[in-house]
């Protein structure tokens, strides 16, 4: 994934030919422009799962360590005892591994130390277009008149202090690959670096120094952006500082008083409108002119945005005997079609999208409740069970999916089913958006309810006329010469005036 990621980057940013990079990465050329050519970003292997017998009695040796480090030189156990008392406890791993757990642990200790308090720091520089960095903060606004938690995203341009804040409900990798995607939109380009604390929707286990195990689906996202992530020490914010300051100056600037909106877009909105103000009216500090005018020179040194990433996170589900599927506390409907089966669930900032079989089945609206008070919710969309009443149609009169019918609808059932019969018709009325367009059967349904014949056989004549109606006004089509007509028919239709009048006399005519 790296050695990819370092092809596109020497080749998309920095426009080197295929035997250079072939030469640096040690590559053939043909694998190379195999690469380039299939546009992979994210390649497709599976790596199998190695756990370690220490990963059960991690912490309790970690504690054992930390205890240990408090005593004096002569107090302390020797590693073979810490190893004796973890195989009483049922560790079967040996003694090395033990050891080498213990120079880790003392390893992060020192590093940690060595950056804790000292107070003395070298003022940092970047070229046009080099860096970015990011940071999360919280913060709180008045969200539909409630009071709201809220994760805040901070981006900034290492070189021109352009910045951009937005705010989501969570912390997760969908709300972060859509705060790249807007901050690169507003920024109108990609630096070559983002800077990064140790968060866990990008680092998925730190190592010795700069070693990182990168979270994969986080590597794809700048992958895609064709950006180098590069990750702070550990508990070491002033190696991004200038985001750190952000976050600081952005309370006063944003969230004092606190704002008030009716939902989290018309927050977003206000938050980039605000951001573009700043950026007109904050002095840069170290160069001439405002952040915008700093940025205005900086932005022709970024990389051109490509499209936005799929920042989806997918997980698999099983859809109830209900169709319904479980997600944050909430279950959501699922075509009838698909009950009892496994789905994919694509998890996106503000949808849920369902996929199987290479298709996507539904999308629904992500409703996200922070309070453990509330109960959870159970979002419907009724088309989802119309294959169903068609086999049971007593379920229409207290089926909990169709308590959510349009008003039309809704009106038509509650006459429909005072009468026998009546909700077979109302099914096979819901049925008819399957082969047409919702609103005009939606129109057709209220027609009826205007003109006072609420039956399944006047809605359908309304429709077809409806229908048919759309379809007249359609292209002038001109005729092929071999099919023309050599003496085109004539219909004489006075003559049937002269038939009436002869029946107003008496005459006779044919029968």
């Amino acid at each position: 994934m790296g050695l990819l990621n370092v092809i596109r980057r020497l080749a998309l940013r920095e426009k080197l030919p295929i035997r250079e990079i072939a030469r640096r990465t040690g590559l053939s050329r043909n694998t190379i422009k195999k690469y380039l050519k299939a546009g992979t970003i994210e390649p497709k292997f599976s790596v199998p799962e190695r756990p370690s017998k220490l990963d059960p009695f991690a912490d309790k040796l970690a504690a054992w360590l930390k205890a240990e480090a408090s005593k004096s030189r002569k107090q302390r156990r020797p590693l073979t005892h810490l190893h004796a008392d973890l195989v009483a406890l049922g560790f079967t791993g040996s003694y090395n591994r033990v050891a080498a757990f213990a120079r880790e642990w003392s390893a992060d200790r020192q590093r940690e130390q060595h950056t804790t308090g000292r107070g003395i720091f070298i003022p940092l520089t970047f070229r046009s277009g080099e860096a970015f960095q990011f940071d999360w903060s919280e913060d709180h606004a008045l969200i539909g008149g409630d009071r709201t938690k809220l994760q805040v995203a901070h981006i900034k341009l290492a070189h021109s202090r352009a910045f951009l804040v937005r705010a989501y409900l969570l912390q997760t990798h969908e709300m972060l690959f859509d705060a790249h995607w807007h901050a690169f939109r507003v920024f109108g380009g990609v630096p070559e670096r983002g800077i990064y604390d140790n968060m866990r929707t990008a680092v998925d286990r730190i190592g010795r120094g700069k070693e990182r195990q990168i979270n994969m689906r986080f590597l794809a996202m700048a992958n895609h952006y064709v950006f180098e992530p590069e990750f702070c020490n550990p508990a070491s914010g002033w190696e991004k500082g200038q985001v750190e300051k952000n976050v600081r100056d952005a309370r006063p600037r944003l969230w004092q008083p606190m704002p008030d909106f009716p939902d989290l877009a018309a927050l977003n909105a206000w938050l980039e409108r605000r951001c573009l103000e700043l950026w007109r009216e904050i002095p840069h500090g170290r160069l001439a002119g405002t952040v915008a005018d700093v940025w205005a020179q900086e932005q022709p040194a970024l990389m051109p945005v490509p499209p936005a990433f799929d920042g989806f996170v997918e997980q698999s589900k099983r859809v109830s005997p209900t169709c319904l599927i479980n997600f944050e506390r909430n279950r959501y409907s699922v075509p009838a079609s698909f009950a009892n089966r496994p789905v994919s669930l694509r998890i996106y900032p503000d949808r849920l999208v369902v996929a199987a079989e290479g298709q996507l089945l539904c999308e629904h609206e992500r409703r996200i409740d922070r309070s453990h008070h509330l109960p959870p919710r159970t979002i419907y969309d009724w088309r989802h069970y119309l294959a169903v009443i068609q086999r049971k149609p007593g379920a229409l009169r207290n089926g909990a999916p169709f308590a959510e019918l349009p008003s039309g609808f809704r009106r038509l059932q509650e006459q429909m089913l005072r009468r026998p019969g009546g909700d077979r018709e109302m099914v096979d009325i819901l049925a008819l958006v399957l082969q047409h367009d919702e609103q005009a059967v939606l129109a057709a349904v209220e027609l009826a309810l205007t003109e006072g014949i609420a039956t399944k056989t006047h809605v359908l004549n309304i429709l077809h006329r409806l229908i048919d109606a759309k379809t007249i006004d359609g292209p002038v089509i001109d005729t092929p010469q071999a099919l023309l007509l050599r003496r085109e028919p004539e219909a004489n239709v006075e003559r049937y005036d002269g038939l009436r009048a002869c029946s107003s006399r008496g005459g006779r005519h044919a029968s």
